[in-house]
C-alpha cells in the first residue's frame, strides 16, 4: 500500500472500536509496517488492537492467515483511493493528486518507509506465496495509473506508469534511510511538474 492509500484509510469514517477482526487487520496493517512482519508477534497485534491474545485465534490460526488479510486490507484501501480519485475531472489531476498524497505522508516514510512498499519486499524473501499476493496489489496501483497515462493518450502509458511508481518506491526508500521527509517533497512537486509536460 502506498502512504495516500493509509492517509485514505486514515480519514476514512470508522466506527468507534470495530469488530475484533477489524481491529486486528487495522493493528496488524500498522504494526507490521512498523516493525516488519518477522520481528512482530501476535501477542503484538493483539496489544495494539486491544484484543486479548487468546481472541487472535479465534479469527486467525497461523500468523500468516493475519498477513494475508492484511494484504487485501492494503488491496481494498488501494480500491477505496482510486475510486476517490476518478471523482477529479482529469486524469492528470487524478495523478497529480495520488503523488500529493504520497507527499503528505512524509513523516511516516521518513520513519517507516512505504508501509505497502516494505511489505511488499519482506513478503518477497519468503517463499509461501504471500509474495504472489502482494505482488498482484501493486500490479493493481500499476494497472490503475497506467490508465491515466492513456487516458492523457500516452501510447507509452505503461512504461510510464512503472516510471511513476519506481520513482515514488525510490523516494520512499531514500526518505527513509535519510529520515529527511523535506526529500519526499522535493521529489513530489518534480514528479507533478513532469506529469505537466506529458499532456
Amino acid at each position: 500500500m502506498t502512504d495516500s492509500q493509509a492517509a485514505a484509510a486514515a480519514k476514512a469514517p470508522r466506527t468507534p472500536r470495530g469488530g475484533k477482526r477489524e481491529r486486528l487487520v487495522e493493528a496488524a496493517v500498522r504494526v507490521f509496517h512498523e516493525k516488519g512482519v518477522e520481528k512482530t508477534t501476535l501477542g503484538d497485534i493483539a496489544g495494539a488492537a486491544d484484543v486479548p491474545l487468546g481472541n487472535v485465534y479465534y479469527y486467525f490460526k497461523t500468523k500468516d492467515q493475519l498477513v494475508e488479510a492484511v494484504v487485501a486490507a492494503h488491496h481494498a484501501q488501494l480500491v477505496a483511493l482510486t475510486a476517490q480519485l476518478e471523482e477529479l475531472p482529469d486524469p492528470a489531476a487524478r495523478l497529480k493528486a495520488l503523488i500529493a498524497g504520497w507527499v503528505d505522508q512524509r513523516e511516516t516514510a521518513a520513519r517507516f518507509g512505504c508501509p505497502f512498499g516494505t511489505l511488499t519486499t519482506e513478503l518477497d524473501k519468503r517463499d509461501d506465496g504471500l509474495d504472489e499476493s502482494a505482488a498482484k496489489v501493486m500490479r493493481a496501483l500499476l494497472d490503475w495509473t497506467a490508465a491515466q497515462f492513456t487516458a492523457l493518450g500516452r501510447p507509452d502509458a505503461p512504461a510510464l506508469a512503472v516510471e511513476l511508481v519506481a520513482a515514488y518506491q525510490g523516494m520512499s526508500v531514500l526518505t527513509n534511510a535519510l529520515r529527511d521527509p523535506d526529500l519526499m517533497t522535493t521529489q513530489g512537486h518534480r514528479l507533478q511538474t513532469w506529469i505537466d509536460t506529458l499532456r
